[in-house]
């Protein structure tokens, strides 16, 4: 009787071994069932609020507008330049942001054209001997010495908006215009002939940042070019993250 009830033990575990053995091989081969294709996103729009913008006066949305250029024109440089003409000259409008390594590199005054507003710009204009500044997305190109020192090139890339910029000299550039005894002095900062201007103290430091391919966007409310814009148009197709 002894030996039949050891017998029935081990055939017991034998069993329950061989079929749990089965079952994990079971789990372990088997697929997953297949995922949904996520939708399209704007990547680092999470920078925009670890790197706490909003604060320094740049709209979230503005900031989606950048990433979306950005990511048609260079995704593979880090560096993001925007130009947000909406606020005043007083303010510090211009960001220089690295998005890999997510740091505001710069922010700093910088000024629009003679000819598109006193205080605030208004007036954008993409012809020649206009003195505006001009809407829209650009790519950097190579620097130069000229007259107002080491010099930076710019591919306007939108057609209608800026893409004379390169015909009529519009670079960017460090200006003594451009500070804050400036602002001191007359209640505004001074203006270029349509050239993102910035402090001499910031221009190399940008320039040297930015050279090479890099996205710069130059944002104002204006609903013509919203509506227009070919880097613009698809925002729908995006879902924020």
């Amino acid at each position: 009787m002894k030996n039949v009830l050891l017998l029935l033990v081990a055939f017991a575990i034998v069993y329950f071994v061989s079929t749990g053995s089965k079952s994990t091989r079971n789990v372990a081969i088997a697929k997953p069932a297949s995922a949904a294709k996520p939708a399209k996103f704007i990547p680092y729009l999470d920078v925009y609020d670890q790197l706490q913008l909003s604060q320094t006066g740049l709209q979230k949305s503005v900031f989606e507008y950048a990433l979306r250029g950005w990511q048609k024109i260079s995704p593979d440089k880090s560096t993001l330049t925007i130009v947000d003409l909406s606020q005043p000259s007083t303010h510090k409008r211009m960001y220089v942001v690295d998005l890999i390594q997510k740091k505001l590199l710069f922010n700093t005054y910088v000024a629009h054209g003679q000819n598109s507003g006193d205080l605030v710009a208004q007036r954008f204009s993409n012809k020649q001997s206009s003195f505006q500044s001009s809407l829209g997305f650009y790519q950097t190109l190579n620097t130069y010495m000229g007259k107002h020192g080491l010099s930076l090139q710019l591919k306007g890339l939108e057609k209608g908006f800026n893409d004379n910029v390169f015909n009529r000299n519009i670079v960017l550039h460090g200006a003594d215009y451009a500070c804050e005894d400036f602002i001191r002095k007359t209640g505004r900062l001074g203006r270029s002939q349509g050239c993102p201007a910035v402090p001499y103290a910031d221009s190399k430091g940008i320039i040297q940042a930015v050279k090479g391919g890099s996205c710069l966007f130059v944002y104002s409310p204006d609903n013509d070019y919203l509506k227009k814009s070919a880097y613009l148009a698809e925002q729908n197709e995006f879902a924020s993250l």
